[in-house]
């Protein structure tokens, strides 16, 4: 960590110094084709685009500033440039925010991570014990944020290694777990698992449910995507995407024994520390599962009726998704935690628990996004992409571009502001070019998860480069590999095949 602040204080330093002048050259830059409008807005992205990568002042706070200089230098009105900031995804994500907290509080989490790794398959073998860790955080994160399932998933992989650590030492054997292969093996799977399980779901991550926004706002024509669907080509990508990294890493960091001695036990006591169900348990389980249901229920209507019929369009309108997590939310303010009065989720706990800077940044993206599209913005630069690669490029090539550069954009700042800097100019591109926005959508939205390289990338792998188990040239490497093999041969012919297959889109 002694060389990560350093570098991020410096990359701050020259953003915040960057950012401005180039805002500034763009200001008073003479570019033909482009409104007045549009041309002001391209100067405030220039501004908004570095500072969301370099962040000289915290990202959401990034987010706030463009839509106030767009106002302020007569850009949009007010009521315009903010109304993205009461868009329905926000509700979404609120909604699953309180969900995921009222798991962490109750201990839901802990319980199904540690129901997972006391499964009678998983035993006391190495190579299973890897599997159950990357199961369990995977799970866990399709539903509960990344760094929440990754910040509660470390401790329990920590001490599974510190009973490797005492079996060694019993059987005459001192090992160093900074130097040890499975050590740095395990604490990668906690990591990259973490990440991977993110995109099965709309709210597993942030890239997801800020490219449907996207979506929403700058192609209203195109076909909705369902909570249901997304989780069809989310369950592919992270299935296949889990394959990669628990092949690639058991290859690098193998165990050197068949048992660990004590592993069993640890795991044993560990659940049985959670005692029995509580009432708060239970309740949070009824409230997470009537938003589930919820959510999935238009898609299981279309297959019971037809999808034009009036069942599916008034429940549609009754419960859309952002509807359906608050139900789920606001029933955690209502069921009982105990017999003492006490909620399964009080306000101060649910207060803690949202992360209101990302739903800012989520706003604050889909403002300049929104204004990029009414402005003409979008297409211009679409056009200028179009001319960059000789004309009308294939898709596939269109397609593996964006991802390319944003799982490389995910590499050296953080997944979110990534997909706020792409999303945009990608919908935009594939609209100028006469494309389905919806795949490369897609596609920009599942690599920026794919960030396993740096420490920087994601909080997962910055929670574990902390142990002091992974040194930075093994992440590089292993990250290297398996963010090759996702973004090539599992994300473009998902988004290319199986997210065209399922909308319907050519």
């Amino acid at each position: 960590m002694s060389t990560e602040r350093p570098t991020r204080n410096l990359r701050a330093i020259i953003g915040a110094i960057l950012g401005p002048v180039l805002a500034i050259i763009i200001w008073f830059m003479p570019i033909d084709g482009l409104k007045v409008e549009a041309h002001r807005l391209l100067a405030i992205m220039a501004l908004v685009a570095i500072w969301w990568v370099t962040e000289p002042v915290p990202i959401p706070v990034t987010s706030l500033l463009g839509p106030t200089l767009c106002v302020m230098l007569g850009v949009a009105p007010m009521e315009n440039a903010f109304i993205s900031f009461a868009n329905p995804m926000i509700f979404l994500f609120l909604g699953g925010f309180l969900l995921a907290k009222a798991m962490m509080v109750n201990g839901l989490d802990k319980r199904i991570a540690y129901g997972i790794m006391s499964m009678k398959w998983v035993g006391d073998s190495p190579r299973r014990i890897f599997l159950a860790i990357g199961l369990a955080c995977m799970i866990c994160s399709g539903w509960i944020s990344n760094t929440a399932t990754a910040a509660m998933m470390f401790p329990i992989a920590l001490g599974l290694l510190e009973a490797i650590r005492k079996m060694m030492a019993a059987n005459g054997k001192i090992i160093d777990l900074k130097n040890y292969k499975y050590a740095t093996g395990l604490m990668l799977m906690t990591a990259y698992a973490c990440s991977i399980g993110g995109v099965f779901t709309p709210i597993g991550t942030p890239p997801n449910l800020m490219m449907l926004g996207y979506l929403e706002k700058m192609a209203p024509q195109a076909p909705t995507i369902s909570f249901f669907q997304w989780m069809v080509w989310g369950f592919v990508a992270m299935v296949c995407y889990f394959v990669v990294a628990y092949v690639v890493l058991w290859r690098m960091f193998p165990s050197d024994v068949n048992r660990i001695e004590g592993a069993r036990e640890f795991i044993r006591e560990s659940a049985s520390s959670l005692g029995k169900w509580t009432r708060a348990q239970k309740n949070t389980v009824i409230a997470f599962s009537v938003a589930v249901v919820l959510w999935v229920a238009p898609s299981i209507l279309s297959i019971i009726y037809d999808s034009n019929s009036d069942v599916v369009k008034t429940f549609g309108d009754v419960f859309p998704e952002g509807i359906a997590a608050m139900v789920g939310a606001l029933l955690l303010f209502f069921l009982p935690g105990n017999d003492k009065g006490k909620k399964a989720l009080t306000w101060k706990e649910g207060v803690e628990g949202v992360d209101w800077g990302t739903l800012l940044l989520f706003g604050g993206g889909l403002a300049m996004g929104a204004m990029m599209y009414t402005t003409g913005l979008s297409h211009w630069i679409g056009d200028g992409i179009k001319a960059m690669m000789g004309g009308q490029p294939s898709e596939i090539l269109f397609i593996a571009v964006f991802c390319v550069t944003a799982l490389l954009l995910s590499e050296f700042t953080s997944h979110t502001a990534a997909t706020n800097l792409m999303g945009s100019i990608a919908i935009g591109t594939a609209l100028s070019l006469g494309f389905s926005p919806i795949p490369v959508a897609v596609g920009v939205a599942l690599a920026s998860s794919l960030g396993f390289m740096m420490p920087v990338s994601t909080p997962p792998n910055a929670i574990v480069y902390a142990s002091g188990y992974v040194p930075i040239t093994k992440m590089f490497r292993s990250g290297l590999i398996i963010d090759i093999i996702g973004v090539l041969l599992i994300t473009v012919p998902i988004v290319l095949l199986l997210v065209k297959a399922v909308m319907g889109v050519s």
